[in-house]
């Protein structure tokens, strides 16, 4: 159970003179050998990852050698890693990896939604063309599992119970690389069904940290995280889309940022070694806001990317310049009323990290 105080105020939105909302979350931020560096909340707070754990969920494809079996693309490991918009070119991938791997658009088992890409879902709307499983958010990742299931010769019928083989693998992988016993994950159900996992603030943090630096992990474990802390920076449009948060803020990175949100207010990311500065250490930073985060998830929520740049401004890893050139729709800003006129702002409320390296 969480403590009572689990959450505390991180996002003010002032009207006037006065602050009309407040927004509640936590954030840990950890280093690859465990050290809590700075906590905002109680680092304890148990939450799901919902899809900020499909880096990790990964992990087992690539260390098993999926990649060089299937002749899988960098471009086509990234959407196994995303939370996609659903457009063409991600549809594509989508089917591309499904025929490489020897399973069709039908073995999904995601559901359908329609394209969160704004564009793209009016174009379908004036072809009157239906949308399918490859254009789920989460296609890349379950015809990943799927891959997984042909690899290691296990049914792919069913591959999104808990039960079933391939879960459990990728529960263990997680469970490893969070630093805690499977028996302590509470397990629930995703939106596209596959089990999600919920852990305290710091193992997702933790989590994030080894994949950003394996250099403690087995030989072919290191080797998958490191590939796919590069393939995703390399391929951020497969990871999210156009407009949205993790692709913006992984091409401003250029390399040193991994970035993947997930439903309910989750964001995780992760700080690759020597981004900060020549022998800075990686870093693992997860943010959860209590509420869910109302608003756009597609284009980041309201409140979690504002902590998120808040946070690798204060590191150091993003500057002013950056924020305000590509990421200020997502930063701390002016709020205005639909003639234009300003009304107010929505800001961080005042902390400081204070990490000492």
């Amino acid at each position: 159970m969480n403590n009572p105080v689990s959450y505390i105020p991180l996002v003010e939105a002032h009207r006037g003179p006065i602050v009309e909302s407040v927004m509640y979350g936590a954030a840990a931020i950890v280093d690859a050998q465990g050290k809590l560096l700075a906590a905002l909340g109680y680092p304890d707070t148990v939450t799901y990852l919902r899809s900020s754990s499909k880096p990790i969920q990964a992990i087992p494809l690539v260390e098993h050698g999926g990649v060089e079996t299937f002749g899988l693309t960098d471009c086509e490991l990234a959407l196994i890693c995303a939370s996609h918009s659903g457009t063409d070119d991600h549809a594509a991938t989508a089917a591309s990896i499904q025929r490489k791997v020897g399973v069709t658009e039908a073995d999904l088992m995601c559901g359908v939604h329609p394209p969160t890409h704004r564009e793209t879902y009016l174009r379908l709307v004036l072809r009157q063309e239906e949308t399918t499983p490859n254009r789920h958010n989460c296609s890349g990742k379950h015809s990943g599992m799927l891959a997984l299931c042909k690899l290691m010769g296990f049914p792919t019928a069913n591959y999104i119970d808990l039960a079933h083989p391939v879960q459990q693998m990728i529960l263990k992988t997680f469970a490893e690389m969070a630093g805690l016993p499977v028996e302590q994950i509470p397990v629930g159900v995703d939106g596209c069904s596959v089990p999600v996992y919920a852990v305290p603030m710091y193992n997702g943090a933790l989590a994030f940290a080894r994949l950003c630096d394996p250099s403690a992990l087995t030989e072919a474990r290191a080797a998958a995280c490191r590939h796919i802390t590069r393939v995703m920076p390399s391929h951020p449009d497969m990871v999210a889309g156009p407009e949205r948060f993790d692709t913006i803020v992984m091409q401003v990175g250029k390399g040193r940022i991994i970035s993947k949100g997930g439903a309910e207010g989750y964001q995780a990311m992760g700080l690759l070694p020597d981004a900060l500065f020549p022998g800075s250490p990686a870093l693992g930073i997860c943010i959860k806001i209590s509420d869910g985060d109302a608003g756009d998830f597609f284009r980041g929520g309201r409140a979690r990317t504002i902590i998120a740049i808040e946070i690798l401004r204060q590191l150091g890893a993003l500057t002013d310049a950056e924020i305000s050139e590509s990421l200020e729709k997502f930063a701390a800003r002016p709020q205005y009323n639909w003639r234009k006129v300003r009304i107010g702002e929505i800001r961080p409320v005042e902390f400081s990290l204070d990490i000492q390296f």
